[in-house]
């Protein structure tokens, strides 16, 4: 059998040149490994981040709907939840390009599109109540019975964008179940029942009774 033969001192060199190539790729794979780890982790940061914000939403949607059903549909207190329903589009839209850490697109897709419904929606729901506001305040002042017409198909055209609203929070309900196990987190059990397309219907149901 043919034998390698080194020259004086090719044993250590060998050992040296052996060992760079695998202290090489060991680091190349380390570095590869701690790469995917950190892409996971920045992923499941999102997840667990756009899974709060979602939950939160369909928490304060919920309580919107009880509380609009004691009252003024639109008082001061329900008026206030879809503020707050506002604050958590726009902390949304200040993380927005931590979206992409999630890779798969198709859910990005759904996140972003439900969040552009609630934003585009509240921002009619708010400026058909300044509207309102403002005609019932000119009502006051005149008989015109057209003035008070106006401000009533207003009024249809603000309960019709509620009424999108809570179909656009019932969507939330499959987005979080498709976060869950990217982030690892159960984002409170409640939210699974309460963003259900028949628990709003049932609620938005009773509050127009009760408003009625």
């Amino acid at each position: 059998m043919a034998t390698l033969d080194l020259p004086p001192g090719g044993d250590t060199l060998f050992a040296v040149v052996a060992g760079a190539v695998l202290a090489t790729a060991g680091g190349l794979v380390a570095t590869l490994i701690e790469g995917v780890l950190r892409r996971r982790e920045r992923e499941r940061g999102a997840a667990v981040l756009f899974g709060e914000i979602l939950s939160a939403i369909a928490r304060i949607v919920a309580l919107t709907v009880e509380f609009r059903g004691r009252g003024d549909p639109y008082g001061p207190v329900t008026m206030r939840m879809l503020r707050a329903v506002r604050r958590e589009a726009e902390t949304y839209d200040r993380n927005r390009e931590s979206l992409y850490e999630i890779r798969n697109s198709r859910i990005r897709a759904e996140i972003h599109a439900l969040m552009v419904r609630i934003t585009l929606t509240l921002e009619g729901l708010f400026d058909a109540t300044q509207q309102i506001n403002m005609m019932d305040a000119e009502a006051r002042s005149s008989v015109e019975p057209e003035a008070q017409g106006s401000a009533a198909s207003i009024r249809e055209i603000r309960d019709s964008s509620f009424d999108f609203l809570l179909e656009t929070v019932a969507g939330i309900r499959a987005i979080l179940d498709t976060l869950r196990p990217l982030a690892k987190e159960d984002f409170g059990v409640e939210v699974s029942t309460i963003t259900a397309p028949g628990f709003i219907r049932s609620t938005a149901a009773s509050s127009g009774a009760d408003a009625g």
